[in-house]
């Protein structure tokens, strides 16, 4: 059953934003039926912040630095999550592992997008990875996350082949141009309630 509408999105970011400016304007043209309740950074300084605010919405930074440790910092972002009635996060470049407490508290309503066909190249330089292994072809996976490194069950995938001559950079960005458009299709599928876990498998309904 779909998510009364609107389905609230909770972001979080620790870099530019440009998957989350990407979601942002899909919503703003009607093609992805959520709203963006809240965006979080864990980088003070993040660019995404200021896509975030370009676009009226509620931006914070939580400073890691300031709890103790990984899991008090969980419980504040699930505090601020949960205060603003998310009903999917959404990890859009965000540079630091959510612990099993967070993963608990959002079970598969936790959303990554990893530039690599998991999993193959797990981690934070599946680019690099990918073109230092030699493949032929790469990707764009969407997962729902776990208590691994980018292992949980897998929604979408799809391929981007290498290409002669293709350094970090023009690999990146064919498989931004991927993203941008799988990313909003994964997060329309779950605000639809197109999507039922099985286990490590992922069914999309309809």
């Amino acid at each position: 059953m779909a998510l009364p509408e609107p389905c609230r999105l909770g972001v979080l970011i620790s870099g530019s934003g440009t998957n989350l400016e990407n979601i942002a304007r899909r919503i703003e043209e009607g093609s992805l039926p959520a709203r963006i309740a809240v965006v979080i950074s864990d980088v003070e300084g993040a660019y995404g912040l200021v896509r975030a605010r370009r676009f009226g919405l509620e931006a914070l930074f939580v400073d890691p630095g300031s709890f103790p440790d990984r899991a008090s910092f969980d419980r504040e972002l699930i505090r601020i999550l949960e205060d603003h009635r998310v009903d999917l996060v959404v990890l859009a470049g965000y540079m630091r592992l959510v612990g099993p407490e967070f993963v608990a508290a959002f079970r598969n309503r936790v959303m990554n997008i990893h530039p690599a066909l998991l999993p193959s190249f797990p981690g934070t330089s599946g680019v690099a990875d990918a073109l230092n292994y030699g493949v032929k072809v790469t990707g764009v996976t969407v997962h729902f996350v776990d208590e691994g490194l980018d292992t949980g069950p897998i929604i979408l995938q799809e391929a981007v082949p290498v290409l002669p001559g293709d350094d970090e950079e023009t690999l990146h960005q064919r498989i931004h141009e991927v993203e941008y458009r799988l990313y909003p299709e994964a997060i329309r599928y779950f605000c639809e309630g197109k999507l039922r876990v099985d286990g490590r498998r992922v069914e999309i309904l309809g």
